[in-house]
């Protein structure tokens, strides 16, 4: 008897859809798509959009190793970019840019971590008690106002020619972006959701976890990106004074010694651990920022 009722209401069903408009009429069947035609497109999708990110790029090497070969640019000085391609593999293959850049990331990414370690509970804490920062505000404008680059002769004056002065500048230029970006950020916290859990009773350790530092994540985050970028490049500038290794003391001994390719390809290298290291960060930002909805 069942039997009979399910068959009866489905014949009825169908009979319904077939003289419903078209418009409010019921699929019968849903089509279903195959994984690997989705697959396929979102792989083409990935590599269009390397394709357009790397144009400009790829624009850039056909200038450089064209503009030389054809008299444009004098190539004692601006060598094709195949040659400096040669240059950095024979440095490669020989040790000595793998030696150069050990001792540079060393140094950058030993004051880098300094500065983050120093800025980031400096600033937080300067952000959030007024009376320390109206206590060490006029300092503060005065040595971030202060390039560390003019600095350079002092720090190696106190501090010698070795590894301690070269970190240390570092460790100084690394420190203001970071700082400046965490009193701004903590400054900046949204007051609503400072009050709503002030009303709630929370601890200023709870506060700090649960409402001020997701919210500043962002901003921080913008000045380690740039303390990272200037790490590298004080730290080329600081090489080229007293060292014995590292990538700006590559650069340097090279124009001394008329190795333009090799030269280039410090320079080079430069860019892309610069590059590397921002990639680094962004992934962290955003490990640390899942919360965030995006826009």
């Amino acid at each position: 008897m069942s039997t009979t009722v399910e068959v009866e209401v489905e014949v009825e069903a169908t009979a319904v859809r077939s003289l419903a408009p078209p418009e409010i009429r019921a699929p019968a069947r849903t089509p279903v798509r195959l994984p690997a035609a989705g697959l396929a497109l979102r792989v083409l999708r990935g590599l269009r959009a390397v394709a357009l990110r790397s144009a400009a790029i790829f624009a850039l090497l056909a200038l450089w190793e064209t503009a030389p070969r054809l008299g444009l640019v004098d190539a004692t000085f601006l060598p094709p970019v195949s040659e400096v391609a040669k240059a950095w593999w024979e440095l490669l293959g020989n040790g000595q840019l793998a030696e150069h850049s050990k001792a540079s990331l060393a140094r950058s990414f030993g004051g880098f971590g300094i500065a983050v370690v120093v800025a980031v509970p400096l600033g937080l804490l300067i952000g959030w008690y007024r009376p320390v920062a109206v206590l060490l505000g006029p300092l503060l404008e005065v040595f971030r106002n202060t390039a560390a680059l003019a600095l350079l002769p002092v720090f190696v004056l106190l501090l010698g020619i070795g590894e301690t002065s070269k970190v240390s500048i570092v460790v100084y230029a690394c420190v203001w972006p970071i700082l400046l970006n965490t009193i701004s950020a903590v400054g900046n916290a949204d007051p609503t959701l400072v009050k709503l859990a002030r009303s709630m009773d929370l601890p200023t350790p709870k506060l700090f976890q649960k409402v001020i530092l997701p919210a500043s994540v962002p901003v921080i985050f913008t000045g380690i990106r740039l303390a990272g970028a200037v790490s590298i490049l004080v730290l080329v500038a600081a090489e080229m004074i007293g060292a014995k290794a590292g990538l700006g003391y590559l650069i340097n001994a090279s124009q001394f010694n008329f190795a333009i390719p090799q030269m280039y390809a410090g320079i080079v290298t430069i860019s892309a651990i610069g590059l590397a290291f921002n990639q680094i960060l962004v992934a962290i930002e955003r490990r640390l920022s899942v919360w965030r909805v995006p826009s």
